[in-house]
This record gives structure tokens, C-alpha cells and sequence, in this order.
């Protein structure tokens, strides 16, 4: 009721409080998603961002925790970040919870200073892939696999067959562009900040503490106390999250995807979601999290 009082005043009557927009992008970062497997992605954070961003308010906090995933997801979430920070010509403060590694610290570059926690991690600036190869197991169980193509490198890294030398380098000279990609990016926004350091390219991630003293960020501290520091001991944060009409909240019009909800279809999701789940339990085990 106070609330609201308050935006009926006039407002030079009004009592002098801040409000800053708080977007969390928690979880790994991967195409898609569904009730299964809720993950970042352009298509799941833009409407969020675009929210935060048209509120009335000097700055915008971004609150990150994400051991990575995808590449370009990361890189599409920074760049809407910094083009409606260009746009709307709003502050971008990132604060770091458990981890910004990877991809998750490709997001948190979009900010024009990241806040970290002393224990927090930070860093992995690297490129990795990661596969199983199953060449014997046919063998041992009897099944003959048929892969037919027009193209001789359709098949390229099948994990059902073995690995071919020539496959593996192809791949690592993909993985070094897109690392070079991701080192000129953070050379890009972190400019002089960053320190000589040999490793800080290998994809060695490190604390928060140890990161403020590579240049990897620019503070330690947390969202709350930060931002009343900042914008006054009255400023409030207002978290921005999606509005989900009744029947979505039951599931009545299918997955994020636009699948159905027959058992088939509902089986198909939790089969795919238990394998992404999986992955996505090995990218934040890399951080002993």
C-alpha cells in the first residue's frame, strides 16, 4: 500500500528511493529448453533483459551464475546486453554468485563492472568439447550399425566409430576460433585492466579474489550492499521475472518448444532432459559444484 501511494504522489513529493532492475541468469547456457531442462539462452533471458532495461532506473544489475554451455547463446546474451545498454543508456552492473566461467563469464563481460564474491569463480576462458566413444560396445552386444551419406564427412566424430586423427584436428581448429574469438572479447571489455599473466588464457579459472587481481573483475562485494552504496541506503531491487498465464503454469499448451503433451511426447522430453541434464551436471562439476 505504501508502494503505491508513493507512485500517486507527484513526483517531486516523492520520497527519494531508487529502484534498480535485477535480471538473474542462473544455470548453464544451451539452445532450447523445456519444462524438463530450463536453460539459458537468447530465446529464454531476451524478453527479461528487454524488461529490465525499459524500467525507469539509472542502472541495471545482472546477478550471474553459469559454468558455461554454448558459445553462441553466451556471446547472443551479451550482446543484447550491451545493445540495450547502448541504446537505453543504462549502467550495467554484473555481480557473480557461485560461478562465471566460460560462457557464463562471456555473459558477465557485458557489464560495465562485474562484482564478484571473494569465493566465487571466475575465468575458464577457454573452448572445450566433450563426447563418449562407443566403437566396442556394438561389437559386445551384437548390433550392427548402417550410416549411409552423401557427403564423405557426415559422419565426422561418430561416437560409434573410431576416432580419426584427422576428425580430431578439424575439430580442435574449430575450437581455436572460437577461443580467439572469446580471448579478443575480453581483451575487448576489460581493456587495461587485465594483467600480463601467462595463464590467463588456458582456460584456468580462479576465486573472485584472485580474479580482481588479474583484472577478471573490478570488485568484491554483493548486489545488495553494492547498490545501496552506490544509489543510496534506500535503494530497493526489484527482481524481473516472466508473467506465466494460468494455463502455461499447468502445462496446458505443451513444452517451450511447442511440443504436445501426449505420453509419447511427454517421454521424449524427459528422455532428451535427462541426457542435457547430465551434461549440464558435468559443466558445474568442473567446479567442484
Amino acid at each position: 500500500m505504501r508502494r503505491l501511494l508513493a507512485r500517486l504522489l507527484p513526483k517531486s513529493w516523492r520520497p527519494n528511493i531508487v529502484t534498480i532492475p535485477v535480471v538473474r541468469l542462473h544455470g548453464a547456457i544451451m539452445a532450447g529448453g523445456d519444462q524438463f531442462r530450463p536453460s539459458l539462452s537468447l530465446a529464454t533471458t531476451a524478453g527479461l533483459i528487454e524488461k529490465a532495461f525499459a524500467f525507469d532506473a539509472p542502472a541495471v544489475a545482472i546477478s550471474v551464475n553459469s559454468p558455461g554451455g554454448s558459445p553462441v547463446q553466451s556471446r547472443l546474451i551479451f550482446k543484447r546486453i550491451r545493445d540495450l545498454a547502448k541504446e537505453k543508456k543504462k549502467t550495467v552492473l554484473v555481480f557473480v554468485e557461485d560461478v562465471a566461467a566460460s560462457g557464463g563469464y562471456m555473459i558477465a563481460l557485458a557489464g560495465d563492472e562485474i562484482i564478484a564474491d571473494p569465493s566465487s569463480i571466475v575465468g575458464s576462458i577457454g573452448v572445450v568439447s566433450a563426447s563418449f566413444g562407443f566403437p566396442e560396445l556394438l561389437k559386445k552386444i551384437g548390433v550392427e550399425r548402417r550410416v549411409h551419406t552423401a557427403g564423405q564427412n557426415k559422419s565426422v566424430l561418430d561416437p560409434f566409430k573410431p576416432e580419426k586423427q584427422e576428425d580430431v584436428e578439424r575439430l580442435k581448429a574449430l575450437q581455436l576460433e572460437v577461443h580467439e574469438t572469446f580471448i579478443d572479447l575480453v581483451k575487448e571489455r576489460r581493456g587495461t585492466k587485465l594483467k600480463d599473466d601467462p595463464d590467463l588464457f588456458t582456460g584456468l579459472f580462479w576465486t573472485g579474489g584472485r580474479g580482481l587481481e588479474l583484472g577478471l573483475v573490478d570488485g568484491l562485494g554483493d548486489m545488495r550492499a553494492t547498490l545501496k552504496q552506490r544509489f543510496g541506503e534506500k535503494t530497493q531491487l526489484k527482481l524481473i521475472s516472466q508473467q506465466r498465464g494460468l494455463l502455461s503454469r499447468f502445462g496446458l499448451f505443451g513444452s517451450a518448444l511447442g511440443g504436445g503433451t501426449a505420453p509419447a511426447d511427454i517421454a521424449a522430453a524427459a528422455a532428451h532432459g535427462l541426457a542435457d541434464a547430465a551434461e549440464e551436471r558435468a559443466l558445474w562439476s568442473r567446479f567442484g559444484l
